[in-house]
C-alpha cells in the first residue's frame, strides 16, 4: 500500500494482544498501580466509562485478578464490544447517544454516570482520562517498536483518545532518537486538538470532542485530521491488500502515516499502531460494503 518513493511504513500489531487491542497494556498498568497503592481493594469493583476497547481490556484484567467490573457504555459503539465485556463478567450501564453519533455531550454524560457509580462502597474509579498511571503502560510499546524496526524510527503516528498511547510510546522512542517526529491523528469532523469546533464522527475510540486533560501539545510536532469515511475506507483496504484486519482508528493511523511517509521519502521509517482487531466492528458499517 505504500507508494513508490515514500518512506518505509511499519505498523505494530497490537491486535495480537490477549483481547485484540493495545488497551490491554494501559488496563494492566492502571489496575496494578491502583492495587499497589491500596486504592483498589481485593475483590473490589473497577468502574470506568468506555467506548468499549478499554472496557474489554479492563474486564479481562478484572476476571484474571478477581475484581468486579462496572462500566458505562453507549449504543454509539459496536455490539461486539458490549458482548465481549459481558463475556468477561462486566456489568454495563448505558448512556444513550444521538443516533449513534460520538459527541462531546455523549462522552461527558458517560463520565458523569461513571463518577456517580464510583461513589458506591468498594468501588474504584479508573477515570482513564485523568489517570496518569496509564501512560507507563505504553512505554514498552515504543521500546518494542524501536527494537523490532532494527533501531530506526524517524516518525511516529498515533490517533488520540486519552493521549496515553501517543505520549507513552513517544517517550520511549525519544530515548533512542531525540529528533523523532511525532504526529497526532484526530477525526476531521471533530478536530479539537487543532482548535476547531467539537463535532460528531464515527471513528470509535478517539476524538472525544474536547482536549483530553493529559494531552501535551508541546510534545507533538503536528496534528493530522482524518475524515471518518477515509478511515473506514483504509480499514477495508488494509484487510484486502495487506491482510491486516483492523478497526477505523487504525485506518485513520495509516491514512496519516502514508502522508508522513510521502513527505519524508525513501530512507526514513514511519511507525504507527494497529490499534485493535476488525473483529470488533463486524456489526458496524465499516465492513458491510
Amino acid at each position: 500500500m505504500v507508494p513508490s518513493g515514500s518512506a518505509r511504513v511499519v505498523a505494530k500489531l497490537e491486535s495480537a494482544n490477549p483481547t485484540g487491542s493495545m488497551k490491554d497494556r494501559v488496563a494492566r498498568a492502571m489496575v496494578e498501580r491502583a492495587a499497589a497503592d491500596g486504592k483498589l481493594a481485593p475483590g473490589g469493583t473497577v468502574v470506568e466509562y468506555t467506548a468499549g476497547t478499554t472496557g474489554v481490556s479492563l474486564a479481562l484484567i478484572c476476571a484474571a485478578r478477581g475484581y468486579k467490573a462496572h462500566f458505562v457504555f453507549s449504543d454509539a459503539f459496536s455490539d461486539e464490544k458490549r458482548r465481549t465485556m459481558r463475556a468477561y463478567g462486566a456489568q454495563l450501564t448505558d448512556v444513550a447517544s444521538d443516533n449513534g453519533r460520538i459527541t462531546e455531550q455523549l462522552i461527558k454524560g458517560m463520565i458523569a454516570k461513571a463518577a456517580e457509580i464510583s461513589r458506591r462502597p468498594g468501588h474504584w474509579y479508573c477515570d482513564q482520562l485523568n489517570n496518569r498511571d496509564g501512560e507507563a503502560g505504553y512505554q514498552p510499546l515504543g521500546e518494542e517498536m524501536w527494537e523490532q524496526t532494527g533501531g530506526r524510527v524517524d516518525a511516529f503516528v498515533q490517533a488520540v483518545g486519552t493521549a496515553h498511547s501517543i505520549h507513552g510510546a513517544a517517550h520511549a522512542l525519544r530515548l533512542h532518537n531525540a529528533d523523532v517526529h511525532i504526529t497526532a491523528v484526530e477525526p476531521a469532523e471533530s478536530a479539537v486538538l487543532l482548535g476547531n469546533p467539537s463535532g460528531s464522527h464515527k471513528i470509535e475510540g478517539i476524538g472525544i470532542g474536547f482536549v483530553p486533560p493529559l494531552w501535551r501539545r508541546n510534545e507533538v510536532n503536528e496534528i493530522i485530521p482524518v475524515p471518518t469515511e477515509e478511515a473506514k475506507a483504509m480499514a477495508r483496504r488494509l484487510a484486502r491488500e495487506e491482510a491486516i484486519f483492523a478497526g477505523t482508528s487504525t485506518g485513520a493511523n495509516v491514512v496519516a502515516a502514508l502522508r508522513v511517509a510521502k513527505r519524508l521519502g525513501p530512507g526514513a521509517t514511519v511507525g504507527t499502531i494497529v490499534v485493535d482487531s476488525g473483529l470488533r466492528y463486524l456489526s458496524t458499517d465499516v465492513f458491510q460494503t
